[in-house]
């Protein structure tokens, strides 16, 4: 599935081709037909197989948990996920902006009742003074872009940093700048 995420995130759904996606694999295409009949199918399998690993850090938050600690560790799993496999979140954040055809039911459905459910925790802990007053859904929305955009816009950020963005340690950075700006803004007064 790496070699869909690499194609469809480089080429877009329409630029992609599925002789593309079977030779970044190291398979003939009719192998890769045989598990995958369209190339609808192979984008619908790496799009689930993204919003599925996104979706259990999120799903792990412990509401009986501190809710700093709890979004400290969302946060930085979901930059670690992002850095790892940046193909994923940019391929995710083409879907969304070609007006999800794939995925808009998922979005309307599994993914808002999961945030629905996760801004009553943190709405909770905004009540019980152990949070900041934040809308918990442009909490979750700040932490998406936030995780997502050093990957989404990586062309952007190396532009910018020019070689501090290729250093060692440039991810641990980033995750430090993050959660300092993310947290302090959330911890109570």
């Amino acid at each position: 599935m790496q070699a869909a995420l690499d194609v469809f995130s480089a080429d877009g759904y329409r630029g992609a081709t599925v002789d593309r996606i079977a030779e970044r694999a190291g398979m003939s295409k009719t192998n890769l037909l045989y598990y995958y009949p369209s190339k609808e199918e192979i984008y619908r399998s790496a799009i689930e197989q993204t919003v599925e690993a996104w979706l259990d850090p999120f799903d792990a938050i412990d509401p009986d948990g501190d809710p700093i600690e709890e979004l400290r560790r969302y946060i930085t799993v979901k930059l670690k996920m992002s850095d790892e496999n940046p193909e994923a979140s940019r391929l995710f954040a083409n879907e969304v902006q070609r007006g999800a055809p794939l995925v808009g039911e998922f979005l309307s459905t599994r993914l808002k009742a999961l945030v629905d459910e996760k801004v009553t925790v943190i709405r909770t802990w905004i009540d019980q003074g152990r949070l900041a007053p934040v809308d918990p859904y442009h909490l979750i929305f700040t932490i998406w872009a936030t995780t997502q955009h050093y990957a989404d816009f990586e062309v952007q950020v190396q532009a910018i940093l020019g070689k501090q963005a290729k250093k060692p340690g440039f991810s641990d950075q980033v995750a430090h700048a993050v959660l300092s700006i993310l947290l302090n803004g959330i911890r109570p007064r």
